[in-house]
């Protein structure tokens, strides 16, 4: 039998050897240089308010309305947010920061502050504040190694613009290489 008969039924990574040699670390390294758009995910069942920041919202498909995002199993939102029916999806701008961090950090109460949060007529937590909302109803859920991968189908949109906030003074917020960053006209590639 020829190599590449005997290697046939085996996975990609088993047939190049490389299955066993890459570390968490090295692979979170690669994505520390691959910038991603900032938001926080909330949600209530009845128990109190959850809220977490992610790196991880990305559009699927504009008809229906679909977005997916990744829980990790270490955030103490987790259990929350998977036994959620509906959530609030807020995409940060520069001006957010301070929700982008509140909601990142561990042991606290994210939601002391009453001022930065309130709740939509549906009862969901929401940031007023975000550049914009999504209030979806979660359609899937998938164990993806040590996290969650949720579906999301959304039903309602808050953007710039609405509620008295001007969408051209609006920079996104960014995360990368552990680091917060701002986009803004000068930092377009021309």
């Amino acid at each position: 039998m020829s190599q590449s008969t005997a290697l046939a039924g085996q996975s990609p990574a088993t047939r190049t050897g490389f299955a066993d040699m890459l570390s968490a670390d090295d692979f979170k390294s690669a994505f520390r240089n691959h910038p991603a758009g900032v938001a926080v995910i909330t949600a209530d069942i009845g128990a109190g308010p959850v809220g977490l920041t992610a790196t991880s919202v990305i559009s699927v498909s504009a008809n229906p309305p679909l977005v997916v995002f990744s829980l990790s199993s270490a955030s103490s939102s987790t259990p929350t947010v998977k036994l959620a029916e509906t959530v609030v999806i807020h995409l940060l701008g520069a001006e957010q920061i301070g929700l982008a961090r509140n909601f990142a950090t561990s042991g606290i109460d994210r939601f002391a502050d009453t001022s930065i949060w309130s709740r939509l007529i549906s009862g969901e937590p929401y940031l007023p504040s975000a550049n914009a909302w999504l209030r979806g109803r979660i359609v899937n859920q998938m164990s993806a190694g040590d996290s969650t991968v949720v579906a999301v189908q959304v039903l309602q949109v808050d953007l710039p613009g609405d509620s008295g906030r001007n969408a051209k003074e609006s920079r996104p917020l960014v995360y990368h290489n552990r680091t917060w960053h701002s986009l803004s006209e000068d930092s377009m590639v021309k």
